[in-house]
Parts: C-alpha cells; sequence; structure tokens
C-alpha cells in the first residue's frame, strides 16, 4: 500500500471503499461538464460524429460497467477538429471518470482544452490547457497562455481541502501544462462540487475568450502544427493509466474499442490522408 495520498494508485483508493454509491455526485459532476459542454457547443459549431452511434448510453453484458461516449466534430481548418463528452464507470459502486475534451484545428494555436471528474471514492478533478507550443523555448506563448494563470493555479494549490494527484503514468505527467489541476478532494462531496465547479466555470471562460482573441496561424505552420496535435491527442487518450483499470471490466478489445472511439483515431486517419 502506498503510504502517500498524494500517489496512491486508483486501485488502492478502490480497495478502502469499493462499494460506495455515487449516483447523486455523478448528476452534480457530469452536470458541470454537460453545462461546460453546452456553453462551448453555443458559440463553437459541432456536429455529432458518427462513430458515437449507439454510445449516447451503454452497459457491460454484466451490467457492472457502463457509460457514455459522446463524439462531435466542427470544421477542422477552421474551428473544433474534435470534442468528445463522456464518462465511463459505474455509479454505485465507487468508480467513475468524466471528461470534456475539445481538440481545435491549426487555424489557432490557443491550447485545447481538457475537463476531467472522477470518482475513487473521492472527488477527482484534473483540468488543463495542452499547449500546441513548446513553453519552455516559445516564452511569449508561455506569457501568453500560461503565466496569466499563475496566480489562480497557486491559489487551489495552496487549498488543503485537495491533495495533488499524481499520474503514475510518465506520459500522463507528460502531458501536463505548467497550470494543470490534479487533485484529489479530502472535504465533503458539496465543497468539493463548489470549489471543482468554480474552477472549471472560470476556466471555459478563459479558454473561451483565447478562442475569440486568437490570431490566425500562418497557412505554412498549419500542417505541421497539426501533425503534432494528433500525436499528443492519441497519446493522450491510449496512453492513459485508467484504460487498464477498464480492461479489468470490459476486456482489452472492448476498451481498446471504446478508446478508439474516444480518441477519434478514425478521424486522425481521415484527415491525414487528404492532407
Amino acid at each position: 500500500m502506498t503510504s502517500s495520498t498524494q500517489t496512491k494508485t486508483i486501485h488502492e483508493f478502490l480497495a478502502d471503499a469499493p462499494n460506495v454509491d455515487r449516483m447523486e455526485l455523478w448528476t452534480a459532476l457530469w452536470g458541470i461538464l454537460s453545462e461546460a459542454k453546452d456553453r462551448i457547443t453555443a458559440e463553437l459549431d459541432v456536429q455529432p460524429y458518427p462513430s458515437g452511434d449507439g454510445l449516447d448510453y451503454w452497459t457491460s453484458e454484466d451490467g457492472g460497467y457502463e457509460g457514455s461516449l459522446n463524439p462531435y466534430v466542427g470544421d477542422p481548418d477552421n474551428g473544433v477538429e474534435w470534442l468528445v463528452h463522456s464518462w465511463i464507470g459505474n455509479r454505485k459502486n465507487s468508480i467513475l471518470d468524466m471528461n470534456l475534451q475539445v481538440w481545435l484545428g491549426p487555424h489557432i494555436d490557443v491550447p485545447h482544452l481538457v475537463l476531467v471528474f472522477g470518482t475513487v471514492p473521492n472527488v477527482f478533478h484534473f483540468s488543463d490547457v495542452v499547449p500546441r507550443r513548446d513553453p519552455m523555448v516559445d516564452v511569449d506563448y508561455l506569457n501568453t497562455y500560461f503565466d496569466p494563470q499563475n496566480a489562480k493555479w497557486l491559489e487551489l494549490r495552496g487549498d488543503d481541502r485537495f491533495v495533488w494527484s499524481v499520474s503514475h503514468g510518465t506520459y500522463m505527467r507528460a502531458f501536463n501544462s505548467p497550470i494543470a489541476n490534479s487533485y484529489m478532494a479530502t472535504c465533503s462531496d458539496a465543497e468539493a462540487v463548489e470549489v471543482f465547479g468554480a474552477a472549471v466555470r472560470d476556466r471555459v471562460d478563459t479558454w473561451l475568450q483565447w478562442v475569440r482573441d486568437a490570431t490566425p496561424v500562418p497557412v505554412e505552420e498549419r500542417a505541421a502544427l497539426r501533425e503534432r496535435d494528433h500525436l499528443v491527442r492519441r497519446y493522450g487518450y491510449t496512453l492513459d493509466p485508467m484504460n487498464e483499470l477498464s480492461k479489468r471490466f470490459l476486456g482489452a478489445e472492448r476498451v481498446d474499442e471504446l478508446v478508439a472511439t474516444r480518441a477519434g483515431l478514425d478521424q486522425i486517419a481521415a484527415l491525414q490522408a487528404r492532407a
């Protein structure tokens, strides 16, 4: 057993409390993500993608695992390239993973948006704005998108009601920007919902304003930006350690199918073939 809460595995959290009904909490957290999705899609045009047909609600054969997987696409050259709104887990047995991810086309280089809630059974929250330039060498990019958010990040990082949660996947740690949030709540569910809900709404407000204010990427740079975006998008889904947990309930083949749909691997392939 890991001694530190910060590095405790999901398996260990679940072993401590394996059968907690999280239905009410799912309603609150999924509601926050759905509100964010509605705000984004009211401003940025998207349509359902066919790979999500029949997955708006699904269950495993034994009914022990369930979820919803809703992919969307916009104009891949001048808008949202990929948006996915999904959840997976068991609402009556402690574990849930809820996501909203928005991947932009290469017409602008605004960071992509990732919002996550989970229960294990305590509330977990991750959110990030995924860099599309290297902030270690592109200081202008760092100063445009990350440095202005530093004070807000430090404020939440210093809130003792929330413990930093470390991914056991090295790629997922490399994925994080300087203002990524990754927390496990030690307070009441109500407090966690209030604080994390406010953080999500603020992040969405900020991100939408970035999109409104963005300047176009030079046409000759867009192909390289899209190629990098596709690698980050692919690895961000396929190398997520949560996939291994889902395989315990659904089997490797089914999980691989769902991950491919969440990542939009067929859409990536179609865009690459078009180039």
